[in-house]
C-alpha cells in the first residue's frame, strides 16, 4: 500500500494540523486540539457542531465557517469522535443560544454525540438532527435504518444558513427533521477502501462487478452487480432515489453529484450529464446543482447521487453566503 503519510496512528492529527493551517484565517483548533472550530464565533447564534471519523474529507471540517457549521469533531478514521471531544466543542461553541448537533445515522455517531448532549445538558441547550438521507432502508450493519450519507452536506448548508439568519434552537431541529423526508443518495463503488491501519481493502470486486448501495465507511451495500455503462449506473441509481423520493412535476429540485475520493472529476461531470438528462426527460427540473469530491470514503472509486426537493424559502437559505474552506459563495 502506497499512501502519502508517515504513520497510520498519526495521519488524522497530521492531516487536521496541515487543513488548520492552510485556512487558518477561518479556522483554529479549540481545546487542546479536540476539534476545529471558527476563528471568531457570532454572540447570541445558535452553534452548530458535527462530526465523524476521519476519511470522509473534506466533511466534515471543511464546512466549518460562516454559513455552515461553528464546529467539527473528527475521529479516528471510520471512527466517531468521543463524546469528550464534542462536550469540549459545546462549551467553547456555545454562545448563549445553545447548540444544535447535526449527527449521522451511524450507531457509533449517534451513541457518542447522545452521550455528549447527556453530560451538558445541565449547563447547555441542546437539540439533536439525526441525518437519514441513504435510500437504503434497511441500512448496514453500522446503522438502525437509513445511513446519513452524502446529503449531511444539503443539511448542513440549510441549517447554517437559516442559524445565520437568527433560527432558534427549536425551529432548527424541526427544520432538519423535516429535511430528512425531502433528501435521499444513493452510493455506487467501482473499488473498495484502503484503510491505513490494514493496509487492506474493504471488499474486493472482480474486473467487471460494482457494489451498488454503498456507504461511506468501506461497508458494502445493498447488492453487487455486473459493471455497465454510465448511463445505465445512473438509471439504476436514479430509479431507486426517485421511487423513494417520488418528486413531482413542478418541484424544484438540488442536484448533488459526489466523488468518494477517487473518481476522476471528468467521470463526475459525465455522471452528472446522464442525471441531468435522465430527470429532464422525466419532466423534472434542477434548480440547483452542486458537483465535486465532498462526502468521501478514502479513495473509494465511486460517487453518490443526491436528489433534494426543495422550497423557494430552502433555495434562498441554499444562496445564502457560506465562507469556508470547501464551500464559499454570496461573499
Amino acid at each position: 500500500m502506497k499512501k502519502f503519510m508517515n504513520r497510520a496512528e498519526t495521519l488524522v492529527a497530521e492531516s487536521l494540523a496541515g487543513f488548520v493551517a492552510a485556512h487558518e484565517h477561518m479556522v483554529t483548533f479549540g481545546a487542546d486540539r479536540k476539534f476545529v472550530r471558527r476563528r471568531s464565533f457570532r454572540p447570541g447564534k445558535v452553534a452548530l457542531i458535527s462530526g465523524g471519523g476521519a476519511g470522509h474529507e473534506p466533511m466534515h471540517v471543511g464546512f466549518v465557517g460562516r454559513g455552515m457549521l461553528d464546529a467539527a469533531c473528527t475521529g479516528h478514521v471510520f471512527t466517531s469522535p468521543t463524546p469528550d471531544q464534542i462536550v469540549a466543542a459545546i462549551q467553547e461553541a456555545d454562545g448563549g443560544a445553545g447548540c444544535l448537533l447535526i449527527v449521522k445515522n451511524y450507531d457509533g455517531d449517534v451513541m457518542n454525540f447522545e452521550m455528549a448532549a447527556e453530560l451538558v445538558a445541565k449547563e447547555h441547550q441542546i437539540a439533536t438532527v439525526v441525518v437519514r438521507d441513504d435510500v437504503d432502508p434497511d441500512g448496514s450493519k453500522r446503522s438502525q435504518g437509513r445511513r446519513g450519507v452524502a446529503g449531511t452536506l444539503v443539511v448542513e448548508k440549510l441549517l447554517g444558513a437559516a442559524a445565520e439568519a437568527g433560527w432558534r434552537l427549536d425551529a432548527l431541529r424541526a427544520f432538519g427533521e423535516d429535511l430528512n423526508g425531502r433528501i435521499r443518495t444513493m452510493g455506487v463503488s467501482l473499488r473498495g477502501v484502503t484503510v491505513p491501519d490494514t493496509e487492506r481493502e474493504t471488499f474486493v470486486l472482480a474486473y467487471d462487478e460494482m457494489e451498488i448501495g454503498v456507504g461511506i465507511h468501506g461497508e458494502p451495500g445493498r447488492a453487487r452487480a455486473k459493471f455497465a455503462m454510465a448511463d445505465e449506473i445512473v438509471e439504476t441509481m436514479l430509479e431507486a432515489i426517485l421511487s423513494d423520493l417520488a418528486p413531482d412535476r413542478g418541484d424544484k429540485l438540488l442536484l448533488l453529484l459526489n466523488g468518494f475520493g477517487g473518481t476522476p472529476v471528468s467521470e463526475l461531470y459525465l455522471a452528472y450529464n446522464s442525471v441531468r438528462a435522465r430527470l429532464q426527460s422525466l419532466g423534472v427540473t434542477v434548480d440547483r446543482s452542486l458537483v465535486g469530491t465532498y462526502v468521501t470514503s478514502l479513495d473509494m472509486a465511486g460517487l453518490s447521487i443526491t436528489v433534494a426537493c426543495l422550497e423557494e424559502r430552502e433555495l434562498s437559505l441554499w444562496d445564502a453566503p457560506v465562507d469556508t474552506a470547501v464551500l464559499r459563495w454570496g461573499c
